[in-house]
């Protein structure tokens, strides 16, 4: 049977999502220059920031509630995309500035330890990443995240 999801309930979940698409938007810039500065092209640059919001956003679409499955997703899917499509120095970049200034230490190694699990991934599958549009590679690395999310290989701040 389902839970039922009052309006307050929604409205609290619909500023979470507000305040995650805002993190995006207003990082955005800081990982398109730690892209370009780990050597990517512009065009590649631009790339980046696209992955990073679709991630979350293919992520979120197969949250299924569990608490800590959607972030543990959405970075392993970002950095294994990142490492397959432009190179395991330009997803290590990104994905150090992104963490850079946070002030949530545990979280930040969680997100780290998620994030090495995807680029290595990444880079030993960068041939199969790089077929096909952005979208359909996100969608088949979301496929093995949930794999390795119930494998035990990525993680979350409590134990499941």
């Amino acid at each position: 049977m389902a839970a039922r999801v009052g309006p307050w309930q929604a409205a609290r979940m619909d500023l979470g999502s507000i305040g995650k698409a805002v993190k995006a938007v207003t990082g955005a810039p800081t990982l398109y220059q730690a892209a370009r500065k780990a050597g990517a092209s512009h065009a590649d640059a631009a790339d980046v920031m696209a992955a990073s919001a679709t991630a979350l956003s293919v992520a979120a679409a197969r949250n299924d509630g569990t608490p800590g499955r959607q972030n543990a997703m959405r970075h392993f899917i970002w950095q294994a995309y990142l490492a397959g499509r432009h190179g395991l120095e330009v997803a290590q970049a990104v994905a150090a500035a992104q963490e850079d200034g946070r002030n949530a230490p545990v979280d930040s190694r969680i997100d780290e330890q998620n994030n090495a699990v995807g680029q290595r991934y990444g880079v030993a599958q960068a041939a199969e990443i790089r077929e096909g549009s952005m979208r359909a590679a996100l969608d088949r690395l979301a496929d093995v995240a949930a794999e390795k999310w119930e494998a035990g290989e990525l993680v979350w701040i409590r134990g499941r």
